[in-house]
């Protein structure tokens, strides 16, 4: 199945400045941002893309723009359930402020049953992301074969809940993950399993460029021999 290029966006004024956006409009990237958006184009010049998918946020349309420019025939579709975490209530607040909140120590240690006053929970945050992933290797395996890439942008606390879902591990395990600005996360999707080939790798991905000799559904024991 399909190698899935989950890309967070690049770094916000929300970031830098200590504001747990979420959904808020009209947040931007700040100007280190932009300069990760424009070094993606070469980033991920070594691999032939089928689509890209990004969330509705601004900051993530921004993110994408110079690899769109780069590539103009390149298709991209809008993804809702991709879209950023509804935090309800502590959209647009404080980070510093919200770290005496009773929920915040549920956020961290117990997500699966955190659910935000006014928003979503994490559960469904994830099942919706999830969901969102696999609907979209079905169709990029249809439409371009199952040695297909392509590229996902979204949000960090979306990603990471992905990434649990590919290794197995419980939504209450996913705050152990960590996924920079503009970072990027492979995952290799097969049929009986999915395989995390990189995270929140910051350099070039050519060595993932589909191999002549794909490895199917198993893993190489004793690690392998690496790319070509």
């Amino acid at each position: 199945m399909a190698m899935l290029i989950l890309v967070r966006h690049g770094r916000s004024t929300a970031n830098i400045s200590g504001v747990l956006a979420g959904r808020t409009p009209g947040v931007s990237l700040d100007e280190r941002g932009a300069a990760q958006a424009a070094a993606l184009p070469d980033r991920l010049s070594g691999l032939p893309l089928a689509a890209a998918v990004v969330s509705p946020l601004q900051r993530c349309r921004e993110t994408l723009a110079p690899l769109l420019a780069a590539r103009p025939d390149l298709p991209v579709h809008t993804e809702d359930r991709i879209n950023e975490c509804d935090y309800g209530d502590w959209s647009g607040r404080k980070l510093a402020e919200l770290t005496d909140e009773p929920l915040m120590k549920v956020v961290q240690q117990h997500p699966s049953s955190a659910a935000f006053p006014g928003g979503e929970s994490m559960r469904g945050m994830q099942a919706r992301a999830v969901e969102a992933v696999r609907d979209w290797n079905a169709r990029i395996d249809a439409e371009h074969g199952e040695d297909a890439v392509y590229v996902m942008c979204s949000h960090g606390d979306i990603i990471k809940s992905v990434i649990a879902d590919a290794l197995g591990m419980h939504l209450d395990l996913f705050q152990r993950i960590h996924v920079d600005p503009s970072s990027l996360t492979a995952i290799r999707y097969t049929r009986l399993r999915p395989f995390l080939v990189r995270l929140g790798d910051t350099g070039d991905l050519a060595s993932l460029a589909p191999p002549e000799n794909p490895s199917g559904t198993d893993a190489a024991v004793g690690g392998g021999a690496g790319a070509p």
